[in-house]
């Protein structure tokens, strides 16, 4: 996208944001739902094909331009963002990446229009550990009987379709058994527990998804080639790990204004306690964080469009951007006080909200795992 049209996109965006996610914030928490009159704009903005190329009806954002939006959208509720954040995300970005021409014909235009994507991959027993899942997909001919449980899927009952991960090898273990699969939401056998009741992040919906004797086309496999799902999963998760790093990165943004705003309205001792230097050093801690999450977030993925190996400085920003995020929302409840402990202050939800970031798309210990190991193995250890 040509530099002039990006700019007038990322500030139509920030407008959105600012004009009608925020004041719709304490509806989104009071109905635990996003109104379908803000889904249906966003339709309209086109955020939905955000990350789908320009020939398949998408805006084709580089991963440098896609943070840029996120970032706005990152300044208000998480349940806006997860409207589209598995479609543009980690629920298309296996066709986009390892797909055949057909399957990007059929699938992605559909997904730029505002159909929502599913990544269907974390199982009751298997999470941070993607390579253990247990759901399998048996061959059969020329399709695959797919039977297994898949836990806290995102917009499951909403998707149209979800990117599978299941075990087409059940004797090979690890990842080397693992296919990549589109399945169509339609299919008969699939079913849906109930919505998850969680800590924070109301509005966003997640779910089990049951597969019950599921048949799946052979020609559904993401690439058309069979026990490739980890590879493709795996490269899914670093563009995805970016655009969390973005996520947090908005939301700290957010965090440092209230706090500086009630640091200026707020007295006490006859001032206000923006003039108490404790406060000050929290404010800060708190901007200086915040500041370089976003600098890590934009040089990575500067350099993730370079096509360099960053996998490991993903991690990285991943980690340092969602754990920033933790402290700063914590210095927001402390500077806010006893007001920040009551559900009538933003900062109250949002210090709910953010706890999930450092689970999110591999937990800190497994991006620290990543980042360790990466440097290990340049030092000639095996691990």
């Amino acid at each position: 996208m040509d530099t002039e049209t990006f700019a007038m996109l990322r500030e139509t965006v920030r407008r959105f944001v600012d004009e009608r996610l925020i004041p719709n914030e304490d509806r989104v928490e009071h109905e635990d739902a996003v109104p379908q009159e803000i889904i249906n704009e966003m339709r309209d903005l086109g955020l939905f094909g955000l990350t789908v190329p320009e020939e398949y009806g998408g805006l084709g954002l580089t991963s440098a331009e896609e943070i840029q939006v996120i970032y706005e959208l990152g300044r208000t509720s998480f349940a806006y963002r997860s409207v589209i954040g598995t479609t543009v995300g980690i629920g298309s970005q296996g066709i986009v990446m390892d797909g055949t021409e057909a399957q990007k014909r059929e699938w992605l235009p559909k997904l730029a229009e505002g159909m929502f994507a599913s990544f269907a991959l974390t199982e009751p027993n298997a999470g941070s550990d993607a390579a253990s899942i247990t759901t399998t997909a048996i061959r059969e001919g020329d399709v695959y009987r797919v039977n297994g449980t898949k836990r806290f899927i995102t917009n499951a009952p909403r998707a149209g379709m979800f990117t599978l991960m299941a075990r087409s090898q059940p004797d090979v273990k690890g990842a080397a058994g693992v296919t990549a699969f589109i399945l169509p939401a339609g299919t008969k056998g699939i079913s849906f527990g109930k919505l998850d009741k969680k800590m924070g992040q109301k509005g966003t919906m997640t779910c089990d998804v049951i597969l019950d004797d599921v048949i799946i086309p052979a020609e559904n496999i993401i690439g058309g080639v069979p026990e490739r799902g980890f590879k493709t999963a795996m490269k899914v998760l670093d563009r995805g790990r970016i655009h969390l790093s973005a996520l947090s990165s908005g939301m700290c943004d957010r965090l440092v204004q209230e706090s500086v705003n009630y640091a200026v309205e707020r007295k006490q001792f006859g001032q206000a306690i923006g003039q108490f230097q404790l406060i000050q050093g929290l404010i800060a801690d708190s901007r200086t964080e915040a500041y370089a999450a976003w600098l890590m977030t934009q040089d990575v993925a500067k350099r993730y469009d370079a096509g360099e190996k960053v996998s490991a400085d993903v991690a990285s920003t991943k980690y340092f951007a969602s754990e920033a995020l933790g402290r700063v929302a914590d210095r927001a409840v402390q500077i806010h006080g006893g007001a920040g402990y009551m559900a009538e202050y933003k900062v109250e939800r949002f210090y709910r909200d953010v706890r999930l970031m450092r689970i999110y798309e591999g937990t800190s210990q497994v991006q620290q795992t990543i980042i360790a190991k990466a440097l290990l193995r340049e030092a000639g250890l095996k691990v």
